[in-house]
């Protein structure tokens, strides 16, 4: 089911209040926004929304057995990497970005964020299709920029069939098979990037893959790969 409000504050925000207040929320639905007025992306960035852009939010409840929670943005990323790759005209392409992005070129299309509540895992996405947020601090795309994008509704519809397909993969399968096709999706082996961490420090290098529980391996200048579990990543042509 996707249940739809004309505005909100947060989609992430009703489904958390939800949750505390003892409501089984079931998994496969979604709750979808015409308006969002108190958005937000990861480590707190304000993020507006665009009239005609998808806003929606799902719940995933965690289990006995499953892959760990954080792998979740994978795959949410490899979710939204269906649902947009096929309404792209040639010559672009949406590329992943670790954690949590979709890209097309250095320009970001869509974002992820993921939020823990007891057992449950809310998952909230965004993705430009009519129109372009401001975002000072980075090159922002929207579909249409590039051909005609789908209605809302229908694009919400199509991604939640492959966000329920990709969950039925992770659940069955493990991390293994999921890695390497995030990995396909995903800017090359070599793409230059800039890392900052939780701690303030920043560290250049190029993208080396995905380790086994799915964190960033960071080739540094001296050689060495450095294993990121959190931090803000961006493409060197984002800076």
């Amino acid at each position: 089911m996707i249940e739809r409000v004309t505005e909100t504050g947060s989609t992430n925000a009703d489904l958390a209040v939800r949750l505390a207040a003892g409501e089984r929320v079931t998994e496969g639905d979604w709750l979808v926004a015409d308006r969002q007025n108190a958005g937000k992306g990861r480590q707190g960035r304000e993020w507006f929304d665009g009239a005609g852009n998808f806003m929606g939010s799902t719940v995933v409840h965690l289990g006995p057995g499953m892959p760990h929670a954080g792998s979740l943005a994978l795959i949410a990323g490899l979710a939204l990497h269906e649902a947009v790759s096929p309404l792209l005209p040639p010559p672009h392409r949406a590329e992943l970005k670790w954690p949590n992005d979709v890209m097309i070129g250095s320009a970001k299309l869509a974002g992820i964020l993921l939020e823990r509540t007891g057992d449950a895992v809310i998952v909230g996405i965004g993705v430009n299709l009519a129109a372009t947020p401001p975002v000072p601090d980075r090159t922002v795309i929207a579909l249409a920029e590039l051909t005609v994008p789908p209605s809302r509704d229908g694009f919400a519809a199509i991604l939640a069939e492959h966000f329920a397909r990709e969950l039925d993969r992770w659940r069955s399968y493990g991390l293994a098979p999921l890695l390497s096709r995030w990995q396909a999706a995903a800017h090359p082996p070599g793409t230059a990037l800039r890392v900052g961490d939780p701690g303030g420090n920043v560290l250049d290098g190029a993208f080396a893959g995905l380790a086994d529980d799915g964190a960033l391996q960071l080739r540094l200048p001296d050689g060495t790969t450095q294993t990121i579990h959190a931090g803000d990543v961006r493409l060197a042509a984002e800076r």
